[in-house]
Protein backbone atom coordinates (compact mmCIF):
# COMPACT_ATOMS: atom_id res chain seq x y z
CA UNK A 1 0.00 0.00 0.00
CA UNK A 2 1.25 3.43 -0.88
CA UNK A 3 1.42 6.44 1.39
CA UNK A 4 -1.50 8.07 -0.17
CA UNK A 5 -3.18 4.77 -0.35
CA UNK A 6 -2.58 4.74 3.62
CA UNK A 7 -3.66 8.07 3.87
CA UNK A 8 -6.77 7.67 2.40
CA UNK A 9 -7.65 4.57 4.42
CA UNK A 10 -6.79 6.56 7.58
CA UNK A 11 -9.16 9.29 6.71
CA UNK A 12 -11.67 7.05 5.67
CA UNK A 13 -12.33 5.34 9.31
CA UNK A 14 -12.07 9.01 10.85
CA UNK A 15 -15.11 10.20 8.64
CA UNK A 16 -16.82 7.09 9.28
CA UNK A 17 -16.49 7.01 13.46
CA UNK A 18 -17.33 10.46 13.15
CA UNK A 19 -20.73 10.06 11.08
CA UNK A 20 -21.66 7.36 12.94
CA UNK A 21 -21.36 9.42 16.32
CA UNK A 22 -23.49 11.76 15.15
CA UNK A 23 -25.89 8.99 13.98
CA UNK A 24 -26.11 10.01 10.58
CA UNK A 25 -26.37 7.04 8.00
CA UNK A 26 -24.24 7.72 4.66
CA UNK A 27 -27.83 9.29 3.05
CA UNK A 28 -28.15 11.81 5.50
CA UNK A 29 -24.48 12.90 5.43
CA UNK A 30 -24.77 13.12 1.09
CA UNK A 31 -28.30 15.58 1.96
CA UNK A 32 -26.50 17.20 4.83
CA UNK A 33 -23.31 17.87 2.80
CA UNK A 34 -24.71 18.22 -0.37
CA UNK A 35 -22.51 15.67 -1.78
CA UNK A 36 -23.33 12.28 -3.62
CA UNK A 37 -23.84 9.25 -1.65
CA UNK A 38 -21.60 7.32 -4.10
CA UNK A 39 -19.01 9.72 -3.47
CA UNK A 40 -18.99 9.73 0.10
CA UNK A 41 -19.55 5.73 0.18
CA UNK A 42 -15.79 5.56 -1.60
CA UNK A 43 -14.38 8.28 0.31
CA UNK A 44 -15.71 6.31 3.58
CA UNK A 45 -14.00 3.20 1.49
CA UNK A 46 -10.69 5.29 1.27
CA UNK A 47 -11.11 4.44 -2.97
CA UNK A 48 -11.60 7.95 -4.09
CA UNK A 49 -8.91 11.09 -3.27
CA UNK A 50 -11.17 14.23 -3.26
CA UNK A 51 -10.90 17.99 -3.38
CA UNK A 52 -10.39 19.80 -0.57
CA UNK A 53 -14.25 21.67 -0.67
CA UNK A 54 -15.58 18.11 -0.54
CA UNK A 55 -13.54 18.08 2.69
CA UNK A 56 -15.33 21.53 3.32
CA UNK A 57 -18.86 20.37 2.73
CA UNK A 58 -17.99 16.71 4.73
CA UNK A 59 -17.43 19.16 7.61
CA UNK A 60 -20.31 21.05 7.16
CA UNK A 61 -22.32 18.24 6.68
CA UNK A 62 -21.31 17.10 9.91
CA UNK A 63 -21.65 20.51 11.82
CA UNK A 64 -18.00 20.97 12.65
CA UNK A 65 -14.81 22.78 11.51
CA UNK A 66 -12.87 21.21 9.24
CA UNK A 67 -10.12 21.20 11.59
CA UNK A 68 -12.10 19.34 14.05
CA UNK A 69 -12.75 16.92 11.53
CA UNK A 70 -9.25 16.18 11.20
CA UNK A 71 -7.86 16.84 14.64
CA UNK A 72 -6.95 13.19 15.22
CA UNK A 73 -5.72 12.53 11.56
CA UNK A 74 -2.24 11.52 12.20
CA UNK A 75 -0.54 10.63 8.43
CA UNK A 76 1.40 7.40 8.35
CA UNK A 77 4.64 6.54 8.67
Amino acid sequence: MTNKEKILVRFAGQLTRLRKERGYSIRQLAAASGLEYSQIQRIEKGKVNFAFTTLVSLAQGLDMEVTTLLEEYKIPK
